[in-house]
């Protein structure tokens, strides 16, 4: 698929992934400042993690909330746009951001969609799990066939 039709026009993207652990809803301007504490508590932990070798985001000194909230809407306009997905994950619990996946357009060839999601470095815990729950997610719900799971 080329990035114009990064899914089917017919395809209703889901907006929700519910575990015990976890729930996804889309990234949206109503996340920010939620957002912006949990990346900028966990910068070095989400550099670390498989998806992020290029050592560019997060940044190391941060962003405005401004910034960062330029950014949801991007991602916001993109999903709207069937562009790229991005989901928030929440604490089923507390409702708290612990973390973000992302669902684009894949830069590696044999892929059709790049898979990178993060959580919070006090929820490390959860990294595998997620990243186990979206294979399966996508392999169920979405119509890609070769994630670029980005080495996980």
């Amino acid at each position: 698929m080329s990035t114009d039709h990064f899914v089917p026009s017919d395809f209703e993207p889901p907006t929700s992934l519910v575990t015990e652990a976890f729930r996804l809803e889309p990234l949206g301007p109503q996340h920010n400042e939620a957002d912006h504490a949990a990346w900028s508590s966990s910068i070095e932990h989400i550099r670390a993690t498989p998806g992020y070798p290029d050592g560019s985001w997060p940044p190391v000194e941060g962003m405005s909330l401004e910034a960062n909230l330029a950014d949801l809407r991007r991602h916001a306009a993109d999903f709207t746009a069937r562009k790229g997905f991005t989901f928030t994950v929440m604490d089923p619990d507390e409702g708290e951001v612990i973390g973000c996946v992302y669902l684009y357009p894949p830069e590696a060839e044999g892929h059709d969609v790049t898979v990178q999601s993060w959580v919070r470095a006090d929820r490390a815990g959860l990294d595998a799990p997620l990243a186990e729950a979206l294979e399966s997610w996508i392999i169920a719900e979405w119509p890609w066939e070769r994630p670029d799971r980005c080495g996980r």
